[in-house]
């Protein structure tokens, strides 16, 4: 798999929840600071709480500009066979005949794309997939939910 189309694809998720969360952050910050806002007795606290809001929205901003920041510049060094499962990996977990795809990134687990017709989805070392696929190699069983209870997946290959 071409990581450096898959690291589009996730900075592109990302770009695009970032666009959403500064508009949120900037209405925010508008109502919190806007005339209508001001309290009209001691017990008025729409403006602390829309100041509260601004703030939030605000630091998941800083933080979503900082996970850009770390894929844009994490390496995406192809893997050394038999090396053990590292962020930048790419998983591919088999269970009978389905398979299914996992990126070990820095952050933004959960996200799920497309690449190159497959769909990848983001784990972090601190998810439970995550951690199980932090330091296994090929040929080894990680334990994922199922609907019927815990399901054995083989790494069949990491890129």
């Amino acid at each position: 798999m071409d990581k450096l189309l898959l690291r589009s694809a996730i900075l592109e998720k990302v770009s695009a929840e970032l666009d959403n969360l500064t508009r949120a952050a900037l209405l925010a910050r508008d109502e919190a600071t806007h005339e209508e806002s001001k309290p009209e007795n001691q017990y008025d606290m729409h403006a602390q709480e829309a100041a509260y809001l601004a703030e939030g929205q605000a630091r998941l901003v800083k933080d979503l500009q900082e996970t850009l920041s770390l894929y844009q510049t994490l390496p995406l060094n192809p893997w050394a066979p038999g090396a053990p499962v590292g962020i930048g990996a790419v998983v591919t977990l088999e269970a009978g005949k389905r398979r299914s795809y996992y990126f070990l990134g820095p952050r933004s687990g959960g996200i799920d794309v497309e690449c190159e017709g497959r769909e990848v989805t983001v784990v972090t070392p601190a998810s439970p997939v995550g951690r199980q696929l932090l330091g296994a190699t090929i040929g080894s069983t990680v334990t994922l939910p199922g609907r019927t209870g815990p399901v054995p997946h083989r790494i069949s290959a990491v890129d």
